[in-house]
């Protein structure tokens, strides 16, 4: 996969070699205490990181969604952790980009470009995860503002964050159900709290947070394009970008994970001969590269509809489905050809099996992505 010029390939290349250098040496130390690495998070901004695909005329890099799946390929390559911190934050900004009234866009997007804001995308409820119809936080309209009550669940970026893009039901008897949902840029403030850091499995070091709102008020002039009701299908247009980008870590896990067992099996030998050389790790290698690189071409044709403006849900489904599986499986192999020393934490492949999974799950779960993948094709090829 090349950039579509040489400055956005150049700019590929530059993240990579600083993913070699300043990620690599520190990402098992970071993933073990589980610590936010404030640094890593200073250099992202220094390099334009968190105003990747903004537009140029907010002070963004402007880069297109194919570009810039390729920085996430890289980077989650080496450790996923840190592409979560700007993956979301970029989610909101596209949003606001796309959706924002202008001086909505005025407001956010320059300070989101440099990193000085940072966002996190607030969806998720303990009783509503796939089923966004189902969220219970609501926002009654008080003169001005909005007075939201309730609670969101697995928050990425939200305790270091800045505000939340916050998905709630302005009409809660609205039929069907979607036509009463809205979001409200929800910038920190008193009755807004984040109750706690989750602990998990995998994909540490990034905050991940239960929020809870009373009585927290927003301006109504923060509800996303200044309608009510919107909330949903804007939603839906951005999970397109957050399902390319979910799907391009998977591939650099997957990609990882092949690159370090294609080290391991060349280095470890046995019965007389490095392992690479037993056709039961041969038909293993084989197998994970062509996931790999079957999942890139999938988010490379995602990405392009996705810069040429076209309708994506399909293609991004089948991006995200394709690389979060990539990445489960090609880390379980990558395990397998291991063997014992997988299990140890001094070999980076078991970071790699832990963050895997949360691909399978996370931006919608691959088993309602393959009901939209179904749903998709039925449409576009009626009978």
């Amino acid at each position: 996969m090349q950039a579509r010029n040489t400055d956005e390939q150049a700019f590929v290349d530059a993240v990579e070699v600083w993913a070699e250098k300043e990620l690599r040496p520190v990402a098992k130390k970071f993933d073990q205490a589980d610590e936010y690495p404030t640094a890593i998070v200073e250099q992202m901004k220094e390099m334009g990181l968190f105003g990747a695909t903004i537009s140029p005329e907010y002070g963004g890099l402007g880069l297109s969604a194919w570009t810039y799946s390729q920085i996430v390929i890289k980077v989650a390559s080496v450790w996923m952790a840190p592409s979560g911190i700007f993956n979301s934050h970029l989610i909101v900004a596209a949003a606001i980009e796309r959706h924002g009234t202008d001086e909505q866009k005025r407001h956010y997007l320059p300070r989101l470009a440099k990193g000085e804001l940072r966002a996190s995308i607030g969806l998720t409820e303990p009783n509503a995860g796939s089923d966004l119809q189902a969220i219970r936080t609501t926002a009654v309209r008080d003169g001005d503002d909005y007075v939201v009550n309730g609670g969101k669940m697995w928050i990425s970026n939200s305790l270091h964050g800045h505000l939340t893009l916050l998905l709630v039901k302005t009409d809660p008897h609205a039929q069907p159900r979607h036509k009463g949902m809205s979001l409200l840029i929800a910038e920190k403030g008193p009755g807004y709290t984040v109750v706690g850091k989750l602990k998990k499995m995998g994909y540490r070091s990034i905050d991940t947070c239960e929020l809870h709102f009373e009585n927290y008020r927003v301006h109504k002039s923060r509800l996303l394009g200044g309608e009510e009701g919107k909330g949903f299908v804007q939603t839906a247009s951005g999970l397109e970008l957050g399902r390319i980008n979910v799907g391009a870590r998977g591939a650099g896990i997957a990609e990882g994970a092949l690159k370090l067992a294609l080290r391991y099996a060349q280095e470890r030998e046995a019965f007389g001969k490095p392992i690479w050389q037993h056709q039961a790790v041969q038909l293993k290698l084989a197998d994970m590269v062509t996931l790999v690189e079957g999942a890139k071409r999938l988010i490379e044709q995602a990405s392009l509809k996705y810069d040429a403006g076209e309708r994506c849900d399909l293609e991004a489904a089948m991006a995200k489905l394709a690389g979060s599986e990539a990445g489960a499986e090609c880390s379980q192999q990558a395990m397998r050809i291991f063997g014992g020393y997988s299990y140890s934490v001094e070999y980076d492949i078991e970071r790699f099996y832990r963050d895997a999974m949360l691909l399978c799950i996370g931006e919608g779960t691959n088993e309602i992505l393959r009901t939209i993948i179904a749903k998709q094709l039925v449409e576009r090829f009626k009978i």
